[in-house]
């Protein structure tokens, strides 16, 4: 039996400057007596944006330090093109994002561009 839990994650609106999306850090691992828990980690597995305008949008996503957007750290693509009216599948895998890891991204325009991740949420160790 897995250790992992599909985690419920809403669809994110995105804007028009880069902004942290997801981070699973855990800032107090304090448990019970005798228990310290340990960080989490997501495992995202399909990644999807969905344009509601009539024009077509673009959009960057990066995987790294907080607020970040440096070259090199791209991930499911940078300047995306999504048509109007219609969605972009991002991806399709496994990537683990740990309690360090921010995925953040950022849209051509606010307001129009909507990310719905699926993603799993287990417990590091």
């Amino acid at each position: 039996m897995s250790s992992k839990k599909a985690l419920n994650i809403e669809p994110i609106q995105l804007g028009a400057s880069v902004v942290n999306i997801l981070n699973c850090n855990v800032t107090s691992l304090a448990g019970p007596v005798g228990f310290t828990m340990a960080q989490p980690y997501l495992l995202i597995t399909h990644a999807r944006v969905i344009n509601n305008d009539s024009s077509p949008h673009t959009c960057s996503f990066w995987k790294g330090g907080t607020g970040a957007s440096a070259a090199g750290t791209e991930c499911w693509g940078n300047t995306v093109t999504v048509a109007a009216n219609s969605y972009v599948d991002l991806f399709y895998g496994e990537m683990r994002f740990d309690a360090a890891d921010f995925l953040t991204g950022q849209a051509s325009v606010a307001s129009h561009l909507t990310l719905q991740v699926e993603a799993e949420i287990g417990i590091s160790g």
